[in-house]
């Protein structure tokens, strides 16, 4: 049971990092075009926040740069912890100050910057057609 496991962990990881850049992107959307009813000025740091959201999301969701854009993504949530959740109620409650999906992507993406993309990847499709 283990050997089976342990040969589909590479498949949980890409469908993990295939729905959490899906969700973040969703954010970022949000924030940039307003999908969801959240349009912010993208002058603003939560417009900036929202333009790095969709970007790296999509990146991450499709495989391609995902160490380098899970890291800048969770550097960005937790930066949005310690900001917006951290300083809304004690930093050490995020039930209470209401940032645990900030704290949750924090870590997810950090996962990522060493696991990697998984299997199921567009850069692990990339370069396999290079080495050919």
């Amino acid at each position: 049971m283990k050997e089976k496991l342990n040969h589909l962990q590479p498949y949980a990881i890409s469908l993990l990092r295939i729905v959490s850049g899906y969700m973040i992107m969703c954010h970022g959307l949000d924030k940039v075009f307003g999908l969801f009813g959240g349009k912010v000025p993208l002058a603003s740091l939560v417009g900036i926040g929202g333009l790095i959201e969709l970007g790296a999301g999509l990146l991450i969701m499709i495989g391609l740069g995902t160490r380098i854009a899970s890291f800048i993504l969770s550097g960005q949530m937790a930066v949005a912890y310690f900001m917006f959740h951290g300083l809304a109620g004690n930093v050490f409650l995020p039930s209470v100050n209401k940032g645990e999906l900030a704290a949750l992507y924090a870590f997810v993406f950090f996962l990522f910057v060493f696991t990697g993309s998984g299997t199921l990847a567009l850069e692990n499709f990339l370069s396999k057609k290079v080495n050919n």
